[in-house]
């Protein structure tokens, strides 16, 4: 006879002393009413809501309200999906790990969640000796607890339970079952009688594993002290992976703010962990309003019952007495519809409550695309993948904790007089750089690539771990006027001409042979050292031993954004040798292919498009002017290129809503475009099928057929005329990008969101057209030149002027590997040789009207 469900009472570990169960946990209770009622805009707490004939009200609803479409929804996308969802929640690990734990915050009835546990059954394909994965349902009532818990093993999907799956309960409120988690709780639960710990051994997910590098075991590089990458085989860390649920859409329950310090509050780990996330969408108001008050009345009844339950904390179940009160929907209000007073024994005096008034009981806050985003961003979550209802009004999202997350623009800076977006980045900005700029350098880069070229056009490897903080230190000792910390080997990197490479400008002279070469931990330390200094200046500016001119804080965004520009100039370079060298991201969950191809194929394809400023001024010369030389509060850093403002006049032209695909450019390279137009270096040859590059290694194009295609302007430019249309200007494209990107904060695909491209999602049938081109660069037909008003950059006076030889293309927009700072800032130019093949560069086609 099976044992009855095992349920760890984590109410000890609630945050608040009194909440220490028994008595002091109902204490707890009256103490939140009362705090409450006595406020200024009153409020009960949400948690009342859920007593025992609470949760079964809330059960009707589920089951006999249709209008309450957030349940059906869910339930749909999980019983379409649960497959490819517990899929992606093992990416990291390449199977079930066994010993893991899948914890449900406030699991109510369990009817969808069984969706999740019957897809897990499924990856582990025999009983092995002990149960591999424990589900905990974490919620606030122990009766009820038990009851679903025994449900669930009764049912049909409990039975296929058996030996996989163990089914417990966890019984208190999220913080004190996510406190008990951060204690090691889990693993001295499991090992009480003396057990010992469970293997880490899996049960692997061939059919979704990506092809490993030959190299890809890991890296011999020193670690630096400046990185904050976290990894989760930090030595003294064995926890098994952590699989949260959050369904439901409670995180709307959460005020705009705590939402997002809730969720970065989880204790995800990169590396292994998942959080999958129930977000209501910003719907027709309608349907928001009628699913909160649906005609039978099943909501009003459940709310109303909180009145019930708080009186009962309160020691009187009727002091609210039904006839004084009325339900308002959607964001939940009782509305008093009589004055009166209530006396409780615990309140320091009567409480009054007036006609009219309105306690504010449970918030429902919907999200759009730009709140969700955001969200994450605020949160530093990364989406894996994402699930959409049919009726496309819910979506479920696969979350992680990756090592690092860009901030939004509008992050408060650390240098409080400044508000602009693109002016001084903080210390912290460059704390999260060099994050970056590590994990790139010591995690992707096996010790056998530093000396060699991924492309020939390019130095080796190793040539740009030293260039990096070679070119701040430079600029740091003319600033300052110091001597530099090493002597400068590393000066400037190469763009040779691409039909004669021995035509190249002004770079530093490297050496011929590796052993000339420093080595990697002298190359590393001097970029400590540098690193430091660079900190010790913004700790003078702090104490005022450094005068914080427009000057300095050019010099501070320059050298900032150069690091970013070759974060993935190093990363174009490195997805040439990925599946033979380079290593795939770490700690970042890979790709699963199979269903996120089976998405993209889905979406729907935009109509047409019939369309219809240019800049920024930062003129550098300000820099010495008396009047403005201090003046950067609200000033906008750019390159010499971005200023001064210009205008542009654009005619009337139409334009492709969404870059050149793979898929549009093969048909045309096998049709049309034979012998027209050369093979991307963005795809591969493996044996007679065409696959397309990526740091996983390479996929078949059938998976990437949606992206956009990245290959050279000559070959774009082919592909555009003989559809009859054309490269779009400089200002042509900008006008388009400016009406119909959703930007970083909406979602585009820049900053690392993804480490690929993803197909473009403007021209949707929402908000108004506006997406992203996929995380490419796009190109226009604009020629890289001088123009009238340019003045070269007095303290990088080749960056532009060097290259104004008729052979370069404008590109503007940024890929998925563009720091936010870049491809946020409308005005930036950057630029490539018109047959340059490896950039990550698309484009998209523009027509004469």
């Amino acid at each position: 006879m099976r044992h009855a469900p095992e349920i760890v009472d984590v109410r000890p570990h609630d945050k608040s002393s009194l909440a220490s169960g028994g008595s002091d946990a109902a204490s707890d209770i009256q103490s939140q009413i009362i705090r409450g009622l006595v406020a200024d805009e009153k409020t009960l707490p949400t948690m009342i809501l859920y007593d025992e004939h609470g949760l079964r009200l809330y059960d009707d609803i589920t089951t006999k309200a249709p209008e309450y479409y957030l349940f059906g929804a869910e339930e749909q996308i999980l019983q379409d999906h649960a497959g490819q969802i517990v899929d992606g929640m093992h990416q990291h690990t390449g199977g079930v790990v066994s010993g893991e734990v899948v914890l449900e915050l406030g699991a109510g009835s369990l009817r969808k969640t069984s969706h999740i546990l019957h897809a897990l059954t499924n990856l582990v394909p025999v009983v092995p000796p002990v149960v591999p994965i424990t589900y905990y349902a974490l919620d606030l009532e122990e009766r009820e607890l038990r009851r679903t818990l025994m449900e669930l093993r009764e049912s049909a999907v409990g039975s296929i339970l058996v030996g996989k799956v163990e089914a417990q309960g966890m019984l208190g409120t999220y913080d004190a079952g996510l406190k008990f988690i951060e204690e090691g709780g889990l693993q001295q639960s499991r090992f009480t009688d003396g057990a010992l710990p469970l293997s880490l051994g899996s049960y692997r997910l061939d059919s979704t594993r990506r092809d490993s590098s030959p190299t890809s075991t890991g890296s011999s590089f020193p670690d630096s002290s400046d990185t904050e990458i976290t990894s989760p085989s930090t030595p003294g860390n064995n926890r098994t992976p952590l699989h949260l649920l959050f369904l439901g859409s409670s995180l709307g329950n959460f005020k705009r703010g705590e939402d997002a310090k809730f969720l970065r509050a989880l204790p995800l780990e990169p590396g292994k962990d998942t959080l999958l996330l129930g977000l209501d969408h910003d719907n027709d108001r309608k349907d928001i309003e009628l699913a909160y008050n649906d005609p039978r009345g099943h909501t009003r009844d459940f709310i109303l019952n909180g009145l019930k339950a708080a009186g009962r904390a309160l020691g009187d179940e009727s002091m609210f007495a039904e006839q004084n009160w009325e339900y308002c929907c959607h964001e939940a209000y009782y509305r008093c519809t009589h004055t009166h007073d209530i006396n409780p024994s615990m309140a320091p005096k009567p409480i009054q409550f007036l006609e009219g008034e309105l306690v504010k009981m449970e918030i429902s806050h919907k999200y759009s695309e730009s709140d969700t985003y955001t969200l994450f961003t605020e949160a530093n979550l990364r989406p894996i993948q994402r699930w959409t209802d049919n009726t496309q009004r819910y979506s479920l999202w696969l979350l992680e904790r990756p090592p690092f997350v860009f901030p939004l623009l509008d992050s408060p800076s650390a240098v409080s007089s400044h508000t602009a977006k693109f002016g001084i980045p903080s210390i912290k900005d460059w704390s999260n750089m060099w994050t970056v700029w590590d994990f790139v350098t010591q995690r992707m880069i096996p010790p056998a690539m530093l000396f060699q070229k991924p492309i020939d056009l390019r130095h080796i490897c190793l040539f740009y771990l030293g260039h990096i903080p070679t070119f701040l230190d430079i600029h740091l000792s003319r600033l300052l006027d110091q001597p530099h910390t090493e002597p400068q080997e590393f000066k400037r990197g190469i763009d040779p001409n691409v039909d004669d490479p021995t035509q190249c400008h002004p770079h530093s002279v490297v050496p011929t042979n590796d052993d000339d070469w420093p080595s990697l931990h002298s190359i590393l330390a001097f970029q400590i050292r540098v690193r430091e200094r660079l900190r010790k200046v913004y700790n003078d500016i702090a104490e005022g031993k450094i005068s914080l001119t427009r000057k300095v804080a050019r010099v501070l965004f320059m050298t900032f954004e150069h690091e970013g520009f070759h974060v993935e100039t190093l990363l174009y370079m490195l997805v040439q040798r990925a599946g033979t060298g380079t290593i795939p991201p770490p700690d970042f969950s890979p790709p699963h292919w199979e269903s996120l191809v089976v998405q993209w194929q889905a979406a729907p394809k935009p109509d047409a498009l019939q369309l219809l400023r240019l800049a920024l001024t930062t003129v550098e010369a300000e820099d010495t002017d008396p009047a403005k030389r201090c003046d950067f509060a609200d000033h906008s850093f750019g390159w010499d290129n971005e200023s001064p403002s210009r205008q542009a006049e654009v005619r009337a032209f139409r334009i492709e809503w969404r870059p050149v695909t793979n898929g549009d450019f093969y048909e045309f390279y096998k049709g049309a475009g034979q012998g027209r137009v050369e093979f991307p270096a963005s795809w591969e040859d493996r044996n007679g099928e065409t696959c397309v590059r990526t740091l996983y290694g390479p996929i078949s194009i059938k998976i990437a057929w949606d992206w956009p295609i990245l290959t050279c302007y000559e070959n774009l430019s082919v592909y555009a005329s003989v559809k009859g249309g054309r490269i779009p200007t400089e200002p042509e494209l900008r006008l388009f990008l400016d009406k119909f990107s959703s930007r970083y904060e909406g979602g585009a695909n820049v900053g690392f969101r993804n480490w690929h491209p993803v197909p473009a999602t403007t021209g949707g049938g929402k908000h108004g057209g506006k997406g992203h081109n996929g995380g490419v660069w796009e190109w226009t037909s604009t020629v890289f030149d001088k123009y009238d008003g340019f003045v070269p950059s007095t303290l990088y006076p080749g960056y532009s002027a060097d290259f104004f030889d008729e052979s370069h293309q404008v590109v503007i927009g940024g890929s998925y590997a563009t720091i936010p700072r870049i491809s946020e800032r409308r005005s930036v130019r950057n630029w490539y040789q018109r047959n340059y093949p490896y950039c990550w560069s698309s484009a998209r086609i523009a027509y004469d009207v």
